[in-house]
């Protein structure tokens, strides 16, 4: 794992100087060395940077940019299987001088180009200059675990693993896109391609970008597509046909990310998906494995108990930190840093607390998102099938009419109730479109469009997203159609940002098991019932996990792995809100409708019932504008 960062100028007036600059802006993903390389031609200037955290061949046989013949290669990520695609490569002729995987891709573009890709099963970003054809190559994995973004303004191209390389560079223009911010309080992250800057992009996953140097001109397109996988014919087989075959694929997948020249742990909340890794690792391994959990003395957020008691069934080596709120204002203030652009799950402050807490054992840790996405675990699958399917469509258009004649604010009673506002808001919406594909944009949005129009000052317009995703008819099936949405949004743009920013922010490396390529092009072949069954979530991974856990361990109601945030800042951190949201803060940032955000502020803070994510979400921007634009 590790940091890339570069510049292709065709003006001539990057240097050295910008280069280390903006690699050495990323020396948390990459302590253990460094690389900078100038390549000067006759189109352009380009600038190849990396910092290496070192997991694989931790000898300078790892050291990049690494070159051969007429490429040169800048990598972040792992190639599980290098052993085995290094063994088709000796066989072509290939002679290797190093046991790391970086040259097994280099070698492997050598041979194959761009398809390199289809022989690889990890994570990575890479970027790939072409000097005899005058190209240059950036490609992301499928799922897109590994980050990657672009600034292009037709003169000056930059690529990193994170925005904050860019900050170092006197030429990127740090001009903020209200539509990303529009987006950013909608949903509490910025959905790719977007960024919070104007031209400045994330590449998509399963995508390759080519620069060409010549025409001076970028083309993109899709190597790996999750759509595609979802629209294959589905799989009707038996029981234990699918159950075995869905175990073998999770086992492989999960010891191919035990691969590497380090100690590796395991995050564990005690959940089904984590679960799964600890308890399929630890029953095919001699060795203890360490497992980390944090916990919380709010018991209604705390399910470090329960974690202790499952580590203990497995025989892990198992650590807990029970955290308190003076450890989480230290992690607020950091929030910035470690996610240099907005981004406001609720969840990033336990997430770098538990990095932090395995850092000290463990330079890789694995983590279990994505199991949500491709077993189906989060209850607004069930929601949006319901509300748009058991309904018949005409009661649906008296509900949605009804309610565009009546204010919510004026309903009795039901004004009174959390966040009734904006739950009525998203309802008429749902039954107005009256498709599951569009029930599932609503129900992810924290802050809907017409609440962004109250609070902010600016002018926006709406960005087309991969939550409107074209196609939704064509599924194999109605649920799968809703995991494929969540699989290219809230998973990659939310969830691996979360993990990857926190765990890179204290140098280590974090691997997502359950998001092996061969994994989901499985499952995307099964029908609903194998993953909503009888009203229960994620039935097959269940079936699985009950193999290895007592049911009685794992049975019981899913808490949320976020901190106590509404409680914490009701109390000790009330004082962040009345700073970070004072007048003069909200003015001086300059997108706001300072009288609206004061409204909701106090509203929030006397208790009436609103959704303090809105809070959090305007807090998030607050405190990175003070960071990287004051």
């Amino acid at each position: 794992m590790c940091g890339i960062a570069g510049y292709c100028d065709f003006t001539f007036h990057s240097s050295i100087h910008h280069l280390k600059e903006m690699t050495d802006a990323l020396i948390h993903r990459g302590p253990d060395d460094q690389g900078y390389e100038i390549f000067d031609n006759t189109f352009a200037n380009i600038g190849l940077g990396h910092r290496r955290l070192s997991i694989i061949d931790l000898t300078p046989g790892g050291h990049q940019p690494m070159s051969f013949e007429h490429l040169t290669i800048v990598y972040n990520g792992e190639v599980y299987n290098f052993m085995s695609i290094r063994d088709e490569l000796v066989r072509k002729g290939y002679q290797f001088n190093s046991q790391s995987d970086t040259e097994v891709l280099l070698k492997g573009f050598h041979c194959w180009g761009t398809k390199v890709v289809d022989y690889c099963i990890g994570m990575f970003a890479f970027i790939v200059l072409d000097h005899k054809d005058q190209k240059l190559y950036a490609i992301r994995d499928r799922a897109g675990v590994k980050p990657l973004y672009y600034f292009w303004n037709g003169e000056l191209f930059l690529f990193a693993s994170e925005l904050k390389s860019f900050y170092t560079h006197s030429l990127f223009p740090k001009q903020i896109d209200p539509n990303a911010l529009a987006l950013f309080l909608q949903y509490s992250y910025i959905p790719a391609p977007y960024t919070i800057f104007k031209d400045t992009f994330k590449l998509l996953p399963g995508h390759i970008l080519c620069l060409d140097l010549v025409k001076k001109s970028i083309e993109k397109h899709r190597y790996w597509d999750v759509s595609a996988c979802y629209r294959q014919p589905l799989f009707e087989g038996y029981e234990q046909e699918v159950i075995d075959r869905t175990e073998a694929l999770m086992l492989s997948a999960y010891q191919y990310r035990m691969v590497a020249d380090v100690p590796v742990g395991i995050f564990l909340s005690g959940g089904y998906d984590s679960t799964s890794v600890a308890a399929l690792l630890q029953t095919h391994s001699s060795n203890r494995l360490k497992t980390f959990t944090i916990g919380f003395h709010e018991a209604d957020y705390n399910e470090a108990k329960e974690a202790k008691a499952i580590a203990e069934y497995l025989g892990t080596d198992h650590h807990e930190w029970y955290v308190v709120p003076d450890d989480a204002v230290q992690i607020l203030h950091n929030i910035p840093e470690v996610y240099d652009e907005p981004f406001a799950d609720n969840s990033v402050v336990p997430t770098i607390l538990v990095s932090q807490f395995a850092a000290r054992e463990v330079k890789v840790v694995l983590s279990a998102d994505g199991g949500d996405e491709i077993f189906a675990g989060y209850r607004k699958f069930n929601q949006a099938l319901h509300y748009t399917q058991d309904f018949p469509r005409w009661l649906q258009r008296v509900f949605s009419h009804s309610m565009q004649l009546l204010d919510p604010e004026f309903i009795p009673f039901f004004n009174r109730q959390y966040n009734f506002s904006t739950r009525y808001e998203k309802m008429k919406r749902i039954w107005e479109k009256s498709q599951p594909a569009e029930a599932i944009k609503w129900i992810s949005q924290y802050i809907t469009e017409n609440e962004i129009d109250q609070l902010l000052s600016v002018h926006t317009v709406r960005y087309n997203t991969l939550f409107d995703l074209n196609g939704s008819s064509t599924m194999n099936d109605p649920l799968n159609a809703l995991l494929n949405i969540d699989y290219q949004t809230f998973l990659v743009d939310n969830n691996l940002v979360k993990v990857d920013r926190a765990t890179m922010s204290v140098s280590i490396e974090g691997r997502e098991p359950m998001l092996d390529h061969r994994l989901i092009e499985w499952l995307s072949r099964l029908p609903a019932q194998w993953k909503i069954n009888n009203g229960v979530n994620k039935y097959l991974l269940k079936q699985i996990v009950h193999k290895y856990v007592p049911k009685e361990l794992m049975d019981r109601p899913k808490n949320p792995f976020i901190a106590p945030l509404t409680v914490w800042f009701k109390n000790e951190l009330s004082h962040l809100l009345s700073v970070y949201l004072s007048e003069d803060q909200l003015r001086n940032s300059g997108f706001f409708n300072v009288n609206e955000v004061i409204r909701l502020r106090d509203a929030y803070l006397s208790g009436k019932k609103i959704s303090y994510q809105k809070i959090w979400n305007i807090l998030v921007f607050q405190l990175w504008y003070n960071k990287w634009m004051v």
